[in-house]
């Protein structure tokens, strides 16, 4: 047996199929959807890329990974368009549900502005802050 260590992205992504693997063989076949990483983005007139979302969808629903929206151009409502055709998009494949995670000094109250509702929270993480899980059920 050899000693634990810490692994490469190589061996991480070895763990992470084998896993998959094994929550495959416990689903029944109706759940079995693949994995499909989503990502829009908007450009601005020059082409340059201004905001984005990125989310990751399987077992009929989307996680959303990450959300960003250049300062220059916060307030105007990209992040709504965004979250409105990362959504869309969800319910266009059938997912009943999205969920992510945001922090108090980034946007939880922009995610209750748009539906989402709070499940969870990591109090003082990272210290001083908190960390939000909120979820958004869809109808099918």
């Amino acid at each position: 047996m050899e000693i634990i260590q810490q692994w490469d992205q190589s061996e991480s992504e070895f763990i992470r199929k084998k896993l998959i693997e094994y929550n495959m063989e416990k689903l029944p076949d109706d759940l079995k959807t693949p994995n499909e990483n989503i990502s829009f983005i908007i450009k601005d007139d020059d082409r340059k890329i201004v905001g984005g979302i990125t989310g990751n969808m399987f077992w009929d629903h989307l996680h959303i990974d990450f959300l960003w929206v250049d300062q220059s151009v916060r307030g105007k409502g990209y992040g709504s368009e965004l979250l409105n055709k990362m959504e869309g998009f969800a319910k266009e494949k059938g997912c009943r549900l999205i969920y992510l995670d945001t922090f108090s000094f980034q946007a939880p109250d922009f995610y209750k502005k748009n539906g989402y509702e709070v499940f969870g929270i990591l109090e003082d993480h990272p210290k001083g802050f908190n960390q939000y899980f909120l979820q958004k059920r869809l109808s099918k």
